[in-house]
């Protein structure tokens, strides 16, 4: 989940390891833990199969150079690829993961939000039919455990709320595009192109 986190802020904007670390902390911390041992020898490797690149150097406040990074094409195929993949995984990392790739949801096409969110809405339903089938096989026997259950239920039942609401504004603004006079003149421009081209064939 590192890797995919850097490419993806690799992608908005050139960063040096710093930077990209304050980053990881500020929008990723409550989904995977940033420490420097991990940031520069991920970055170093990333370097080295040609999924960044170096394209500038700074002065550092100890005077050492600091390197930026720049994602390349290589690397931009490679973070694609691991928005798009469902690795298994634990529940906890599938959640992380998902908050993680929702965070770049912009850099994404309209079909590829929608089955990532589908995707994720799935795996809600069949995470609560899973619970609620354990709850004769361990039953809760104070009330801090029953606390605890309905704590984690309300937290799923959130969760598949704000996904369903998610999906809906979705479909609301694909729908909107196509119902927008721009969008309806491209394809009747389409149309005439396409019956124009294969009236000549004939």
């Amino acid at each position: 989940m590192l890797e995919l986190s850097a490419l993806g802020l690799l992608q908005l904007q050139p960063l040096h390891g710093y930077r990209l670390k304050q980053q990881l902390e500020l929008f990723m911390s409550s989904c995977i833990s940033v420490n420097y041992g991990a940031i520069y020898p991920l970055l170093k490797r990333l370097e080295e199969r040609g999924e960044i690149s170096v394209i500038a150097e700074e002065a550092g406040e100890a005077g050492c150079p600091r390197k930026i990074y720049g994602i390349t094409a290589k690397g931009r195929e490679l973070w694609r690829q691991k928005m798009l993949e469902h690795p298994q995984e634990s529940w906890v990392n599938s959640g992380s993961r998902f908050q993680i790739k929702f965070f770049f949801f912009g850099e994404l096409e309209p079909a590829e939000r929608m089955k990532l969110l589908e995707h994720r809405l799935r795996a809600c339903y069949t995470r609560q039919d899973y619970i609620e089938s354990l709850k004769s096989e361990y039953p809760l026997t104070d009330d801090y455990q029953f606390a605890s259950g309905d704590r984690c239920k309300s937290v799923l039942a959130s969760e598949i709320e704000w996904l369903t609401e998610q999906l809906a504004k979705e479909r609301g603004a694909i729908a909107g595009v196509r119902d927008s006079p721009t969008f309806a003149e491209s394809a009747d421009s389409k149309g005439k192109s396409f019956q124009l081209t294969h009236s000549g064939e004939r």
